[in-house]
């Protein structure tokens, strides 16, 4: 009897492919294309009214020649494989399939994998178990938990306010911290404060000049307003400064930690620009594996889905040999580095990291797409950094006193690379400007001063969320897990309950007035600490300690009673959802148009309708000004007249603007950002296109002024080297224009010939056309005259010369 196969099913495509190059012609991988049942989405499908929390799935539509197929391989294998994701979506696809598919349990294995590599695969094979039921019924528990709070509170939300809203425990907390980042923004009163920057000497013959800031007097002083500083500056003009102290030291910097989930989507937002979706997009590709030179499939990365910072020892092992032998043994620290998780962690996996330090980016990066690279990349980058010596720089700190007030000046440089070498992590919040070297001081110095400035700030309000702080956000108050922070985001922007603004997250009118409903009315479930609270329940059901339908049915019982109680205060009322007036003026009346949303999206139009019909595409405010007029520049659309498709341009408000003395012309397709030329105070911008991009000034007359040929995406024509090459060059252009000239007289006499050519043919045709008609009129006039013969031969003699030529003439 011939051994049966064994048949192993995964979710995508690529990972079967991957993992069937790795077990060889004893194993039949197939994918399941993710989930193959689900809750149906006409109905809850969850028994509610026994209390039971039972769910009913059903299989999901389109899917059936999927389960057909698998359901036979199934029955004909010998051991039945079931390795979709180590997570709990994951546990719960394999469980959903061995219920689906019929397996008995003596057939059913439960294999993971934390790095799609042979080495990993084959290990897990040979040490299957059984499927985790406390895993699944946390899937459960959660899924469940969404269908109960949206499909019974999305209702609520669709009566009383608009049709198409929803709600959701996690979704609701992220517009909440939004909406309420728009509040303190909007409460925020900027306080003026002041500063003094004084310019100082050394007394000659040496030589020696630097800036230092304004400190205090025995501890640090704020000066609030103009006459706080003028008095400190009465009082130090035109004496002398002493300097009281000087400090050297070196200042060792550590490297970040490996990537978590959380982590790796800032950082992409952050270097790559990318949204959390792409970001785990382009993740999920890379642990599946792809097609290297050499190598074969390879899946490049671990589990891209976790909230650990654990490293195995064979990983640590292999960076500390490839740093040694790469950048040398002054690259490796003393001990090895091991980061500690956070006490809320499930830590079930290790931290992301490439499967083999040793495929480094550079070298495989023919084989993958450009986002893939740039991912890989940043994966490889960090975690190898993270194992690599401290960077070591050089500090230097300087305090002088005139008339008893403190001033202080610093300076740092490095002077040891470590893990800097490799990598640095990227900041939410901007830089401050790097200080000037300071020169070798000594304490009790005197030193003269060629300058004093003062300068009036005000305080900030705290910034916008961007993705990548709200992800940030999330996890540090507990909020979702490693696989809810993408879909989260993606959901409150397809909602509209937020909108981006460059990078920024800013709230709707109508995701305030949810969250204002939500707030008032279920406060549980915006409520940041019952979020968190949820959370670690469905971990504590994960890891055995808590019943699923226990958490449920604490949950439910409360739910019900808010909803009960807000249908009641709500009965009758609709709650409108103000319109959100922008600064463009309607052309037509002169009204403030509003954004409004349709079937494609949000657009512009006149709040005077019916009178008035006006509408328009919405536009984007940039940030900076326009260089031209110092206007506002705004992000448009247009579409081509030739290919009908959409493009993006940047312009000046005032470039459609009808009063000619404020007409602009300047239109870029360049991006603006909001950093301003450090030379010349105008806005910078950058290139167009995915990941980071670095900004340039456009201004002419800036000594900072980047041309067009070093700005990226543009190709440099040959240059000539010498006078002779120079010379030539001119020649060659004056031989090109030439050529040109010429080349545009031959084109157009080939037109003309061509045209001549086409009236002698149609002239032809035409001639051949009556020749046609001529000879068939001939040839039927012939034929009148055969049967006329024909008729005359049975009444007069035969003639043979005629019977021979008349056939002959047909």
């Amino acid at each position: 009897m011939a051994t049966k196969t064994d048949l192993v099913i995964v979710e995508s495509p690529s990972k079967a492919k991957t993992i069937g190059k790795y077990l060889g012609p004893g194993y039949e991988v197939k994918a399941s294309m993710g989930h193959v049942r689900d809750l149906p989405k006409s109905t809850m499908s969850v028994d509610l009214e026994n209390g039971t929390f039972l769910p009913s799935y059903q299989p999901i539509k389109g899917k059936e020649d999927i389960i057909s197929d698998l359901k036979k391989s199934a029955k004909k294998s010998g051991k039945v494989y079931l390795a979709t994701d180590p997570d709990r979506e994951g546990e719960a696809i394999s469980w959903h399939l061995k219920e689906l598919l019929g397996i008995p349990d003596d057939k059913t294995y439960r294999v993971t994998f934390n790095e799609i590599t042979k080495n990993v695969v084959n290990q897990a094979i040979a040490h299957p178990r059984a499927i985790d039921q406390d895993l699944v019924n946390a899937q459960q528990a959660r899924r469940i938990l969404d269908r109960i709070v949206g499909y019974q509170l999305s209702p609520l939300l669709w009566r009383k306010i608009r049709r198409g809203l929803s709600a959701g425990r996690v979704q609701s907390v992220a517009t909440r911290l939004v909406v309420e980042r728009e509040n303190e923004i909007r409460a925020f009163v900027p306080q003026e404060y002041w500063s003094i920057e004084a310019a100082l000497d050394r007394i000659a013959p040496d030589v020696g000049s630097f800036k230092a800031q304004f400190y205090g007097k025995d501890k640090r002083m704020e000066l609030h307003s103009e006459e706080e500083t003028d008095a400190v500056l009465a009082a130090i003009q035109d004496k002398p400064f002493t300097v009281t102290k000087v400090k050297r030291q070196d200042k060792n910097r550590q490297p970040a930690p490996p990537f978590t989930t959380s982590t790796l989507q800032q950082e992409a937002s952050r270097k790559l620009n990318m949204t959390p979706a792409r970001t785990m997009s382009i993740a999920q590709q890379l642990y599946e594996g792809v097609d290297i030179t050499g190598e074969g499939t390879v899946g490049l990365i671990t589990y891209m889905r976790t909230d650990s910072l654990r490293l195995s020892e064979e990983a640590l092992n292999a960076a500390k040999d490839f740093i040694t032998q790469r950048y040398g043994s002054g690259y490796y620290p003393p001990q090895t580095r091991r980061f500690k998780t956070k006490g809320s962690a499930q830590d079930a996996h290790e931290a992301i990291r490439p499967s083999d330090v040793t495929l480094v980016p550079d070298e495989i990066k023919k084989d993958l797409t450009g986002e893939q690279y740039k991912l890989y990349k940043l994966i490889w980058s960090r975690f190898l950094a993270c194992q690599m010596a401290n960077a070591v720089y050089d500090s230097v700190s300087i305090e002088t006193e005139c008339a008893g007030y403190a001033f202080r000046s610093s300076h740092t440089s490095l002077k040891f690379s470590g893990f800097t070498a490799v990598y640095e992590e990227g900041k939410d919040e901007e830089e401050e400007a790097p200080q000037s070297p300071l020169p070798d001081l000594k304490e009790g110095e005197q030193l003269k001063q060629s300058g004093l400035k003062k300068d009036q700030h005000f305080t900030q309000p705290p910034a916008r969320y961007s993705e990548a702080t709200l992800i940030k956000a999330l996890e540090e108050k507990g909020i979702g897990r490693p696989s809810t922070y993408a879909p989260t985001i993606t959901t409150i922007l397809n909602r509209e309950y937020v909108v981006k603004e460059g990078r920024a997250l800013r709230p709707t009118p109508l995701g305030e007035v949810v969250t204002t409903l939500m707030k008032d009315k279920f406060q549980d479930i915006v409520d940041t600490d019952f979020t968190a609270q949820m959370e670690k329940k469905l971990d504590q059901v994960e890891e055995g300690a808590t019943d699923w339908r226990k958490v449920l049915s604490e949950f439910y019982d409360s739910f019900q009673a808010e909803l009960k109680q807000a249908e009641t205060d709500l009965d009758g009322e609709r709650i409108k959802v103000p319109d959100e007036v922008s600064e463009e003026i309607c052309p037509q009346c002169g009204r403030n148009l509003v954004i409004k949303s349709g079937r494609f999206g949000r657009f512009l139009a006149c709040p005077g309708w019916p009178d008035c019909d006006f509408t328009m595409p919405l536009v984007v405010e940039m940030p900076g000004k326009c260089p031209k007029c110092g206007g506002r520049l705004f992000k448009r659309t247009g579409k081509s007249k030739k290919t009908g498709k959409q493009y993006t341009y940047y312009a000046c408000e005032h470039v459609s603007n009808k009063d000619e003395a404020k007409k602009c012309d300047f239109m870029t397709w360049d991006v603006p950002v909001k950093d301003n030329c450090p030379v010349c105070g105008q806005t910078m911008f950058k290139k167009a296109g995915r990941g980071a991009k670095k900004p340039f000034c456009i201004n002419e007359s800036c000594s900072n002024f980047t041309p067009e040929e070093k700005r990226g995406g543009w190709r440099k024509p040959a240059a000539a080297k010498t006078e002779e090459g120079a010379a030539a060059a001119e020649g060659a252009e004056e031989t090109a224009a030439v050529k040109k000239t010429a080349a545009k007289k031959t084109a157009a006499a080939k037109k003309t010939a061509a045209k001549k050519t086409t009236a002698a043919k149609k002239t032809t045709a035409a001639q051949k056309t009556t020749a046609k008609t001529t000879a068939k009129k001939t040839t039927a006039a012939k034929k009148t005259a055969v049967k006329k013969t024909a008729t005359a031969k049975k009444t007069t003699a035969k003639k043979p010369a005629a019977k021979k030529t008349e056939p002959e003439q047909d």
